[in-house]
């Protein structure tokens, strides 16, 4: 399996499918899964003549279970290390959820100074700020995330096949079209991960103020949200993202959920090859 070491020490694994000539789209992966989520996409799109790339954030998935580093700065950082290790350009980076934070970091601080990206795609993702401060009065509660890390704690088994099977995907809506393959799927990537990476994840994708972060960005970016987003809500998010980019898309999905790249994969890639193509 291909990996590469960071800078320190960290072993990141990583695919790579498709011609090493073509467009390269790079996907990063939301809280507390692995590259496995973007399967939908990396076969649609890899049926269009693109490579595409993904790898398992530090902690998470098939990358090395260390200690430290839990943080949207490392995760960045490692995400510029396979960046540069297959010596990316002209790509197109998409992020959801958390995978979004690391998204906006990393094109801010990495990816666009080198020249290495040229669009980016936020899918129900994260920033500005997650946590509700006087800085962010429609965040989420405190005790909300203490509530998450709790459930971690003291079951994590149990809490990860609570949250796919209900708000993720949105299957706790009347009349949802439940998939128990989804729901395995999504417990099957977060049990591989590291329990103290996803401890700390919680605080790296609800603490960190990414508003200079979008601010910074110039290239274009697409926006993506459901307005049913149990997770991520649409309005501290999505909307605020649209404000504080320079050069960006918005599009609000009526009814779709947080994991809406899995249970609407057709439209949501659709519409990303739409963006892309121009």
């Amino acid at each position: 399996m291909p990996f590469i070491t960071t800078s320190d020490g960290t072993e990141i694994f990583y695919k790579d499918w498709g011609p090493e000539e073509a467009r390269p789209i790079v996907f990063h992966h939301g809280w507390p899964l692995s590259a496995d989520d973007w399967d939908a996409q990396m076969l649609f799109f890899l049926d269009k003549g693109y490579r595409v790339i993904a790898h398992d954030r530090r902690g998470h998935g098939r990358s090395a279970q260390v200690s430290e580093g839990h943080d949207m700065d490392h995760y960045a950082a490692d995400a510029s290390a396979v960046a540069e290790h297959l010596d990316l350009r002209n790509a197109v980076h998409i992020g959801h959820s958390t995978g979004g934070g690391q998204v906006a970091r990393y094109v801010a601080q990495y990816g666009q100074p080198q020249g290495r990206v040229a669009m980016a795609v936020l899918i129900s993702s994260v920033p500005p700020l997650m946590v509700r401060t006087e800085r962010s009065p429609e965040g989420a509660p405190i005790e909300i995330l203490d509530g998450l890390r709790a459930g971690l704690a003291d079951s994590r088994a149990q809490f990860f096949l609570d949250v796919a099977s209900g708000p993720f995907y949105g299957f706790n809506r009347k009349d949802a079209d439940v998939s128990e393959g989804t729901i395995r799927n999504w417990w099957r990537q977060g049990m591989a991960g590291s329990a103290k990476a996803q401890y700390e994840g919680i605080r790296a994708f609800s603490e960190t103020d990414q508003t200079e972060d979008l601010k910074a960005i110039t290239v274009p970016v697409l926006v993506l949200q459901g307005d049913d987003d149990q997770v991520v809500p649409y309005k501290n998010a999505a909307l605020l993202q649209d404000r504080l980019l320079s050069n960006s898309t918005l599009k609000i999905y009526p009814g779709y959920p947080h994991g809406m790249h899995t249970t609407h994969a057709d439209v949501i890639n659709r519409d990303i090859l739409a963006f892309i193509t121009g």
